[in-house]
């Protein structure tokens, strides 16, 4: 039994550096050679607003759309290049504003009339793909289905799940409503049941409605996609943008 064990760790060791490359998430941006990670960034941000997200995928759901917005604005404020304008809390900041204006509220303080900041920038995105489980099989360490049979083959093999999901972008000027740039951004990823790559890619929490997905492959195919949007946006902006 001590043999069995280790050879079956040696295999796994001699394998594992080649077999896993072909399960790690991909992605894809159109007519852009993309980047994996930005570099530190500390000068002038760009004022950026994020519309609501048009859902067409069939698996996708207006939740879903609204989970993957939120991503998209958190990931463009850690990139540290952007001032982010959220328009969607915009009637409780007005109603903030004239209840302060009303001589109700307390004086010396609360929200002042104009003083709200407008955006440069506008992106909008559209899911057009959105599909938890594309197709399923067995893989095994080889990367050509299961290795060996019996107890090794159950213990190496397992369950292939493959996911993947694709925004179109717009990055749109807010004075001009002039389209400035677009893209498809795709995300996909595959994995073997049980979560072996579970906690991949974990620096912006999953939106609403997208728990359902944590550990999958679905949730590494959404942060590389969001990931490689914010790729996308910053490095296509143009540099008079940047400003403030």
């Amino acid at each position: 039994m001590k043999k069995f064990f280790l050879v079956l760790g040696m295999l796994f060791i001699a394998t594992s550096s080649i077999s896993f490359a072909g399960l790690q998430p991909t992605a894809q941006v159109d007519n852009s050679a993309g980047a994996s990670q930005l570099p530190p960034y500390s000068g002038p941000k760009a004022r950026i607003a994020v519309a609501d997200f048009d859902v067409k995928a069939a698996k996708a759901t207006g939740e879903i759309g609204t989970g993957l917005r939120e991503m998209l604005v958190t990931a463009l404020m850690n990139s540290s290049r952007f001032r982010v304008l959220e328009r969607q809390v915009l009637n409780a900041v007005m109603q903030e504003q004239q209840l302060a204006a009303s001589g109700a509220a307390a004086p010396g303080g609360g929200a002042q009339r104009g003083q709200l900041k407008t955006a440069d920038i506008i992106i909008t995105a559209a899911v057009t793909e959105f599909e938890p489980k594309a197709s399923g099989g067995a893989a095994g360490l080889g990367g050509g289905g299961r290795v060996g049979g019996g107890i090794l083959g159950a213990v190496l093999g397992g369950s292939l799940n493959k996911a993947h999901m694709a925004l179109d972008l717009r990055i749109i000027d807010t004075s001009t409503s002039e389209v400035l740039a677009a893209t498809r951004v795709q995300g996909q990823a595959t994995d073997m049941a049980g979560g072996l790559f579970a906690g991949l890619l974990n620096s912006v929490g999953l939106g609403a409605g997208l728990s359902m997905y944590a550990n999958t492959p679905m949730e590494k195919a959404i942060r590389v996609c969001i990931i490689e949007a914010v790729n996308y946006i910053a490095q296509t902006v143009p540099a008079n943008y940047f400003k403030y």
